[in-house]
C-alpha cells in the first residue's frame, strides 16, 4: 500500500474491481456507473455491479432468448423486454440458486439490497428516456422484519476486556502471540467499545488523527466526510500505552502513518479486528456472537439507555439521517417506555 490517505486507497482498489465486474458485464453498463461516478461512494458502485451481476446471470440461465448470447453481448433493449413476472421470479431466484458448484441463499435483506440496486439500475436508463418500461418499480420490496440488537452487557464488556488483558484462556501458541499484541489489542477494543466507531474507520486512523489535548480523534466516515469524535479516559489510557510501545515499532515502508498495525508491521485490516474480535468473545462463557459491529451496539445502546437522546445517538454514531438510528434503537424505545409504566405509581400500597 502506498504511504497515502487509507480511504483514498480503499477506493482506488474499489474502482478497480468495479473495472474488472464492469468488463463481465453487458457494454451498456458503463454508462450507468459512469453517472452515478459522482453521487455514489466507489463501495456502493461495486456491490451494485455485483448484484446487476447476478441479474443479468439469471436473464442468461433462464431466458431462452438471452442464453444465445453471452452476457456481455446483451443489447439494452434486453432491458425492456423484461416483465414484472420476469422480475418477481427473480426475486424467487434468489432465494436459492447455484454458482460455481456452490448453493447461494438470500434472505430478505439479501433479496432487499438486489431489488434496489436494480430499481436504481432501472431507473437511470428510464429517467433517461433510453428504456420505456421499468418492472422493478413494480415489485414491492420484500418486508425486513426487525432484528434483535446483539450487544453486550456492562458486565459482559468488562469481562471481555479483562480476557484481552490476561489472555489465561488462550491455547500456547495463541498466548505468545498475545503478549505482543495485547497492548494494541486492548487500545483497539477499548476505542471501539468507548466510541462506538466502525470498523473500517478504526482501520483507517492516522497517529496524527488523535488529539489527547482534545481528547478527540479524527475519522473518515461513510460517504466521504470528516468527523471528530470525542473519547474519555478509559480511551485516552489504552491509547496512550498502545502508542508507548507503537513509538518503539519499525513499520514496513508506507504504513508508517498507521495507528494501528498488524504482526507483519503494516496496516491493520477489518478482516483481522473481524477475527481478534471474534477470538477474544469466543473465549468468553456464555457470550453472544460477536463483532466489530455489536460492539457499535453495544456503545449505541448504553449511550441511548443513558441519555434518551436519539439525535445524540445519530449525531456520534455518524447516522447522516435519524432515522437510522431510530429503527437500530426502537427496541430500545420500548423498553423505556415499559419502564415508564413500572415506575409510576398511583396508590402507594399499605
Amino acid at each position: 500500500m502506498e504511504n497515502t490517505n487509507y480511504h483514498d486507497q480503499v477506493n482506488r482498489d474499489n474502482i478497480k474491481k468495479l473495472r474488472e465486474v464492469l468488463e463481465t458485464l453487458p457494454k451498456f453498463c458503463k454508462q450507468f456507473f459512469r453517472g452515478t461516478d459522482n453521487i455514489t461512494a466507489t463501495r456502493t458502485r461495486l456491490a451494485y455491479a455485483y448484484d446487476i451481476r447476478v441479474f443479468f446471470e439469471f436473464l442468461h440461465e433462464t431466458n431462452s432468448a438471452c442464453k444465445k448470447l453471452e452476457i456481455t453481448d446483451f443489447p439494452l433493449s434486453v432491458l425492456d423486454a423484461v416483465k414484472r413476472e420476469d422480475i418477481e421470479e427473480y426475486m424467487e431466484y434468489l432465494s436459492l440458486y447455484e454458482k460455481d458448484g456452490q448453493e447461494v441463499t438470500n434472505d430478505e435483506r439479501g433479496k432487499s439490497r438486489k431489488l434496489s440496486a436494480l430499481r436504481s439500475f432501472y431507473n437511470y436508463y428510464y429517467r433517461n428516456e433510453l428504456i420505456e418500461t421499468n418492472p422493478p418499480s413494480l415489485v414491492p420490496m420484500p418486508k425486513l422484519h426487525e432484528k434483535e440488537i446483539i450487544r453486550l452487557e456492562p458486565n459482559e464488556v468488562a469481562i471481555l476486556l479483562d480476557e484481552v488483558e490476561e489472555g489465561s484462556k488462550l491455547t500456547k501458541n495463541q498466548q505468545r502471540f498475545h503478549e505482543k499484541t495485547k497492548v494494541r489489542d486492548m487500545a483497539l477494543l477499548t476505542l471501539l467499545l468507548g466510541t462506538g466507531i466502525r470498523v473500517s474507520e478504526c482501520v483507517g486512523l492516522n497517529i496524527k488523527d488523535v488529539d489527547f489535548d482534545n481528547m478527540a480523534i479524527k475519522v473518515r466516515r461513510k460517504g466521504g466526510y470528516e468527523d471528530v469524535v470525542f473519547f474519555g479516559e478509559e480511551v485516552e489510557q489504552a491509547l496512550l500505552d498502545y502508542l508507548e510501545q507503537r513509538n518503539h515499532t519499525i513499520p514496513l515502508s508506507g504504513h508508517e502513518e498507521a495507528l494501528f498495525l498488524s504482526i507483519q508491521n503494516r496496516r491493520i485490516t477489518v478482516r483481522a479486528v473481524e477475527n481478534l474480535v471474534k477470538k477474544y468473545a469466543s473465549l468468553v462463557t456464555n457470550m453472544k456472537k460477536i463483532t466489530p459491529h455489536k460492539l457499535r451496539s453495544t456503545y449505541g445502546t448504553t449511550l441511548y439507555q443513558e441519555t434518551g437522546d436519539i439525535y445524540l445517538v445519530a449525531d456520534v454514531l455518524g447516522h447522516k439521517d435519524v432515522n437510522t438510528t431510530r429503527k437500530h434503537y426502537a427496541a430500545m424505545k420500548e423498553e423505556n417506555k415499559r419502564k415508564a409504566a413500572k415506575t409510576v405509581k398511583l396508590r402507594e400500597k399499605l
